[in-house]
């Protein structure tokens, strides 16, 4: 005998990811981003708990409409555990904890050298991005990187650098709009999961970082040229192509273990090393472009 009538299973929250993006229910993505977090951070997983907590922050900061309907007590919780995350011992936290200490160290030059040469890591990786909806940002950080590269030696234009601070605006923006994270906009990996635009969204934003390294490099040119002290240069870039979402995301196995990230690692301490050798120009330019042609998910 079959029942006729049967309580219906409530939806998961990865179902509820599905289909708030599919009805574009921002709120309702946001609440069920918050609920895998939390839910990930009560029983002890910290990089799922960071992962999905963040990618909750992320929505519902993007729109005020969003916000209100989300409300503050959910949102009050979220960065409450956002902040609890940020004392604990995961590698989200300790990788960029260790390369601020080493910088601190370097000199303003060398600190931004480093950070170029990780922003050229990313440059395959945006090429195939920019190609998503809403994403052709990301596919101008060859130029921005060959750009920065030139300033440093007096090469670049007026033209060059505004367009700088244009990419900057666009890449700032793209962490606002939906095309980042609520479409499920995704590539194809050979070697793996395919990945989302949205696994950008650790380290604070691997968008965000290269915003803030562009804005710091044009506020240094623009001190310089006046004369004065530049800022302190900013350091998020370095970690930026670890990209630990996507291997959280995709259960690829414990962070410090998975292949990637471990061959990512090597390739930050190895920059590191080597600006420290006071390298030229040249060999920077060398490395720089060898980088541009990596593919970091292989």
């Amino acid at each position: 005998m079959f029942k006729l009538f049967g309580k219906k299973e409530s939806a998961s929250p990865e179902e509820k990811l599905a289909e708030c993006g599919k009805k574009k229910d921002w709120a309702g993505l946001a609440k069920a981003y918050y609920s895998l977090g939390t839910a990930a951070m009560d029983c002890g997983d910290l990089n799922r708990a960071q992962l999905w907590l963040h990618r909750a922050d992320t929505v519902y900061s993007a729109r005020d409409e969003v916000y209100e309907k989300v409300g503050e007590k959910l949102a009050d919780d979220c960065s409450g555990r956002i902040g609890r995350l940020e004392e604990e011992h995961i590698l989200y936290n300790d990788i960029p904890a260790q390369v601020e200490e080493k910088a601190a160290g370097l000199g303003d030059v060398r600190v931004r050298i480093w950070g170029l040469l990780s922003l050229a890591r990313l440059v395959k990786l945006g090429k195939r991005l920019s190609a998503l909806p809403g994403c052709g940002a990301l596919g101008r950080l060859d130029g921005a990187v060959d750009t920065v590269l030139n300033s440093f030696q007096g090469l670049s234009s007026g033209e060059e650098l505004n367009g700088l601070q244009d990419l900057g605006g666009a890449l700032y923006e793209l962490g606002d709009d939906p095309a980042f994270w609520g479409a499920g906009s995704e590539i194809p990996v050979p070697a793996g999961a395919p990945f989302q635009v949205f696994d950008l969204n650790g380290m604070m934003g691997v968008h965000l970082e290269a915003e803030a390294y562009l804005s710091g490099h044009l506020e240094m040119a623009a001190a310089l040229g006046q004369g004065q002290e530049p800022p302190a240069p900013e350091t998020g870039i370095i970690t930026g192509a670890l990209l630990p979402d996507y291997y959280v995301r995709t259960g690829a196995g414990p962070l410090e273990e998975v292949p990637q990230v471990r061959a990512e690692l090597e390739r930050i301490w190895s920059d590191y090393e080597f600006v420290c050798s006071g390298p030229s120009w040249e060999a920077v330019a060398q490395r720089a472009a060898k980088y541009k042609e990596l593919d970091i998910l292989a």
